[in-house]
């Protein structure tokens, strides 16, 4: 019996492909065997570019709370999951973070200067420094130290730590606050929350914008007077959390749905995410993205979990999310 074949295409290579395919399905499987073979030759291409990259050293200073997943345990494994090596220098050591009733901690003034003695000896180089919690005026200078050890094209990153809610913590003295003042002048990028700016701004502690409008000339304001570039965190409404970016007079902002649930340790957490990517090459507003979302992504796991809050964010189940390909800015792929 004979079989109608639709006519044959008289010309074009398009065309002939189409008839090919359709009629010849052994060809079509060794071409689709053939393109996913070539998929996965350029995806593992793609990692070895990563991972033959030169490892960026980040040096964090700031305070080792043992429970309560804040201070370096969080910079730690963030910096790490992202590729980077930590290089950790507990200011403070503590049983648990200052949330926790019954905590016992040990100042590390001295140790932290010895160390920095150490390493200025050894002519030690940092692509990044990453100023957290520092307990007393003269780990200022410590991190004044730190940062003359950064590479030509190093960073310096403050997070002035001071307090939270309007209120400063009780180790916060006025001359704990004068020292980061002037350490903030220092810094290539500052992440205040609420508090801290308005602390920074010479206003009471418990003052907040009352507009996005005034937020965005905090953020100005802060720029100008210590001359850096400006992450403001900790604002929102009843739906949404908002990231202030401020760089060269411009002040872009990143949204991020409000969980509606509070942990210790996750400025820490954004800090240490976007030291981590900027040391990647990301521009300042997909960095703070980037930090932004993870926190976001934390906290909304953790919500879902059976923690309560003074334990922190679970983070260790989505760090895997801070190596992955896109590293939640939407915006680049990671090489």
């Amino acid at each position: 019996m004979k079989t109608n074949y639709p006519a044959r295409p008289s010309a074009g290579c398009a065309g002939k492909l189409s008839f090919i395919l359709t009629f010849c399905p052994e060809f079509r499987k060794g071409l689709d065997a053939a393109s996913k073979k070539s998929y996965a030759g350029k995806k593992a291409n793609t990692r070895k570019r990563r991972d033959k990259m030169e490892q960026k050293k980040a040096l964090a200073l700031h305070d080792l709370s043992a429970v309560g997943r804040a201070g370096l345990t969080q910079a730690m494994s963030a910096l790490t999951a992202m590729g980077h090596q930590c290089i950790p220098l507990p200011t403070a050591v503590y049983s648990s973070h200052a949330g926790i009733p019954g905590f016992v901690t040990q100042d590390l003034t001295d140790w932290l200067s010895g160390a920095l003695g150490q390493y200025e000896a050894l002519g030690l180089r940092f692509d990044a420094v990453l100023s957290g919690f520092l307990s007393a005026p003269a780990q200022v200078e410590c991190v004044r130290r730190a940062a003359a050890c950064k590479q030509p094209n190093g960073i310096l990153l403050v997070d002035p730590v001071m307090g939270d809610n309007g209120k400063l913590y009780k180790i916060c003295t006025p001359e704990l606050v004068d020292s980061l003042r002037q350490l903030c002048h220092m810094a290539d990028y500052i992440t205040p929350n609420v508090t801290e700016a308005a602390v920074l701004l010479d206003l009471p502690a418990d003052t907040t914008p009352e507009s996005m409008t005034e937020a965005e000339d905090w953020v100005h304001r802060l720029c100008e007077r210590y001359e850096t570039r400006t992450v403001l965190t900790g604002l929102g409404d009843e739906t949404t959390v908002f990231t202030l970016c401020g760089q060269d007079d411009t002040v872009q902002t990143v949204t991020n749905p409000k969980i509606g649930a509070y942990y210790p340790g996750t400025g820490d957490l954004f800090a240490a995410v976007l030291t981590g990517s900027l040391l990647r090459g990301d521009l300042l507003r997909d960095a703070a993205s980037c930090a932004a979302n993870f926190v976001c992504e934390c906290i909304r796991a953790t919500a879902q979990m059976d923690s309560q809050p003074q334990w922190g964010v679970i983070l260790e189940p989505q760090l895997w999310r801070l190596y992955d390909e896109g590293n939640f800015t939407g915006n680049r792929t990671v090489l």
